[in-house]
């Protein structure tokens, strides 16, 4: 699984950089890890996508502050995206084509490599696959360079032909005083080449869909919204250029007794009032299967009990988050005779002596009375009181 990736320090600048600093630092990056620069450096591709990655989410004002204040995942909750990068260098140098053109190749050249989109699919886990690791196969669909026309478009004993209107440089070029300026062909859209008979397989695309089947290995601790990149699985480039990654996201299903918060998890188990105040001994559910668990005596309503190291590892980091069991009374609603005369002669033995909160609470309720209502009587006992309880 890919690290959580800062895109700020991706590009080498800080998170109050103005828009035009970060897109004279992604021109920089560009220009140092290129394709066309590095050719047969698969380590320098995957930087120069990462590049166009950040430049797609920081140079866009709206996809910025989603990030800025939610980070990655808030993308994709408002279908923001992000990832897909810039497919040519031109496209954020822009006008400055020309003045680039010398150093990959022509300047917009139809020969430029491309390369190809990223993918998505998601993969399901239950949590306890989340927390030991697993490994999954996933199913999606990508493009692949047309077997029937070999990636050109044209139909078989076809060629695509030059486009005459830009020469086949896929761009034009306008001078603008002492520069030269150069902007995409609107005719081939700077292919430079134009089919005129498809392929009628790929329609002219030089891509058709597969589907594909791979076994992904997920790292132990990932949590629903986590994305693993699998580099060079996603469509292929009709031109010969790298393939586009496959982002594989998580989803982690509801478990039925324990809540996740982080790396922490949370078990909440009802006691008896006699557990609570005489202490006991519980079965209680972790990861590994049910364990004894010890409840002291007093064990008050809403007491927690950590289990330190028995909650989620964090991925591909040697720490790992607590089990924590939160205690809360149950209190019957229906009860037997006999109970309820035990409970009425238990309540003869409680009082100020056992019961220090309630002393407390009295000793304060008849100070309130006194300062504030010294004439109001007394208030009923709980005999000569009524109570209503809904049908």
């Amino acid at each position: 699984m890919a690290e959580e990736i800062d895109y700020y320090e991706v590009l080498s600048v800080n998170r109050s950089a103005s828009a035009e600093e970060i897109k004279s630092a992604y021109r920089k990056a560009a220009l140092k890890y290129h394709p066309d620069r590095n050719p047969g450096d698969e380590e320098a591709v995957a930087k120069f996508k990462l590049c166009a990655e950040a430049f797609d989410v920081l140079g866009d004002p709206e996809k910025r502050e989603i990030y800025d204040r939610y980070g990655r995942a808030g993308l994709d909750r408002n279908g923001g995206g992000y990832g897909g990068g810039f497919q040519d260098i031109s496209d954020i140098f822009g006008s400055f084509g020309d003045l680039f053109g010398d150093i990959f190749g022509g300047g917009g050249h139809s020969g430029r490599v491309q390369q190809g989109a990223d993918v998505n699919c998601g993969v399901t886990l239950d949590l306890h696959e989340a927390a030991k690791g697993v490994e999954k196969e996933i199913r999606y669909r990508r493009r692949e360079v047309c077997s029937t026309c070999s990636g050109t478009g044209a139909k078989p004993g076809t060629k695509p032909e030059t486009c005459k209107y830009c020469g086949g440089r896929g761009r034009i070029q306008q001078s603008a005083g002492m520069f030269s300026i150069q902007t995409t062909c609107p005719k081939c859209q700077g292919r430079g080449t134009i089919i005129a008979d498809p392929c009628p397989d790929c329609r002219g695309s030089g891509l058709t869909a597969r589907e594909v089947v791979r076994v992904v290995r997920i790292p132990a601790g990932v949590d629903t919204g986590a994305r693993l990149r699998i580099q060079g699985e996603g469509d292929q480039s009709p031109n010969g250029g790298p393939s586009g990654d496959c982002n594989v996201y998580v989803q982690i299903l509801k478990h039925p007794l324990f809540h996740r918060e982080g790396q922490n998890l949370i078990c909440q188990i009802p006691i008896g009032y006699a557990q609570a105040a005489l202490g006991a001994e519980i079965d209680a559910p972790t990861l590994d299967g049910v364990e004894k668990v010890k409840i002291p005596a007093g064990t008050q309503n809403g007491d927690v009990i950590r289990l330190r190291g028995r909650g989620m590892p964090t991925p591909r980091r040697n720490i790992v988050g607590d089990l924590l069991i939160q205690l809360y009374i149950e209190v019957p609603t229906k009860i037997k005779p006999e109970h309820a005369a035990i409970l009425r002669k238990l309540a003869e033995y409680e009082g100020d002596a056992t019961l220090t909160e309630c002393k407390s609470f009295g000793a304060r309720l008849k100070k309130f009375v006194k300062d504030f209502f010294p004439e109001k009587k007394p208030a009923k006992t709980s005999e000569e009181g009524t109570s209503e309880k809904k049908s």
